[in-house]
């Protein structure tokens, strides 16, 4: 196994000694979601969670954010592996027993089995911390969900000097269950927020001519996108700009003065994204212009694209198929459109983000509720292979020969 060590038995056993715990730490978190880059609840069962362990603290004043160092009596490398903790703005309608209790929030993408596994690693790992050829580092990240958390970590110096290897673990209720999936290369686009605001001038709904209307030609450009994305994008360059929500007027007979809209664009290559971030604004502006109003554009920089390490890719496919066998490990034919912020820890450090299976039991992981979905549920045993998997991933990363 490229001549690294791996106990697959004694992970496997970690996992399955450690589920009861992570389960009773997901389901607390689940009950008590919080949003954004301040988590004071969630922050406090993390830390009772790790209580007594042989772990250095770290904390920021950014967000409340951690990560746990555990020093192997070794001076070897370094590897991170990282959880998110924030929950989503919507209303939960699982009908679960610890559905939350927070109106308005809810934990719809999986983040608090992310950090009940990574919390059930830290206690394995723990526990064989003398037989540890180097550091561990247990990153804790709030503000996954848009809020940047992981760039507001790096910069309060929290992951400094930064990991030789990062890895990060993220469930999916699409994807068989118990199954690890990845790919070497994009795994998940870069996402931009951007909002046109079409000034024209307001008027009577009867009398159009003595009005610029702002609402036809908001329109058409958004049907001018379409077009640009299609004839100005190269076909082997994937990227999608989708337009999610337009205002406008304030009744039935009057022309407002101005009509706005908002959307995202996700796309895999820088070059790509400059692309369709110019090609945005020309057409908007051009468009408004020919019809004597005037727009504003703003794109607001969202997450790069999530792009994983081959070498690092290789390894976790490796320690899968060791752990769970050759059923354990699928190779994605293709990256998703969703963004990740752990795309920024990876421009620091070759790492890789891999996918768990946590099909619902007794559900079709084609068809059940997806990720973000406010009827979202998961097969909450996967947390068993989640915990062995970071443990197996920090010890083969710690031992692998790597051309780092």
């Amino acid at each position: 196994m490229n001549a690294m060590t791996l106990d697959a038995d004694a992970w496997r056993a970690a996992g399955d000694a450690g589920l009861a715990a992570a389960i009773d730490l997901r389901r607390a978190i689940h009950a008590e979601p919080e949003v954004g880059l301040d988590l004071p609840k969630t922050t406090a069962k993390v830390k009772a969670a790790l209580a007594g362990l042989p772990l250095e603290i770290r904390e920021g004043g950014s967000t409340s954010g951690l990560v746990a160092i555990l020093r192997g009596p070794a001076n070897g490398r370094t590897v991170l592996l990282r959880g998110d903790m924030d929950a989503l703005p919507l209303q939960e309608d699982t009908g679960l027993a610890f559905a939350s209790k927070h109106e308005g929030a809810m934990h719809a993408c999986g983040h608090d089995t992310h950090v009940a596994m990574l919390a059930g690693a830290a206690a394995a790992l723990c526990a064989r911390r003398e037989s540890l050829p180097g550091t561990v580092m247990f990153m804790f990240q709030p503000g996954e969900e848009g809020w940047h958390g992981a760039r507001f970590m790096l910069d309060d110096g929290l992951i400094d000097p930064v990991p030789d290897v990062a890895f990060a673990l993220h469930i999916s209720p699409n994807m068989p269950t118990g199954v690890f999936a990845g790919r070497t290369g994009p795994l998940m686009a870069a996402a931009d927020r951007l909002t046109v605001r079409v000034l024209g001038a307001g008027g009577h709904a009867s009398m159009p001519n003595d009005a610029v209307d702002p609402i036809p030609i908001l329109c058409e450009i958004v049907t001018a996108l379409q077009a640009m994305m299609t004839r100005r994008v190269p076909v082997f360059e994937p990227s999608v700009l989708t337009v999610a929500h337009i205002k406008a007027g304030t009744t039935n007979n009057v022309i407002p003065e101005d009509a706005w809209m908002e959307g995202t664009i996700r796309s895999f290559s820088e070059t790509t994204r400059a692309t369709v971030h110019e090609g945005l604004r020309r057409v908007a502006e051009h468009v408004a212009a020919a019809h004597g109003a005037r727009a504003e554009v703003n794109i607001i920089p969202g997450f790069p694209v999530t792009v994983c390490d081959g070498r690092i890719t290789d390894l976790a496919a490796e320690t899968a198929r060791a752990l769970y066998g050759e059923e354990g490990w699928v190779t994605m034919t293709h990256p998703l459109m969703g963004a990740e912020d752990f795309s920024y820890i990876l421009q620091k450090s070759p790492g890789a983000m891999v996918f768990l299976g946590a099909a619902p039991e007794g559900g079709d992981y084609r068809t059940c509720c997806a990720l973000h979905s406010n009827r979202m549920v998961l097969n909450e045993d996967v947390m068993a292979r989640g915990i062995a998997m970071h443990c197996a991933m920090a010890e083969a990363a710690l031992t692998a020969e790597l051309d780092l």
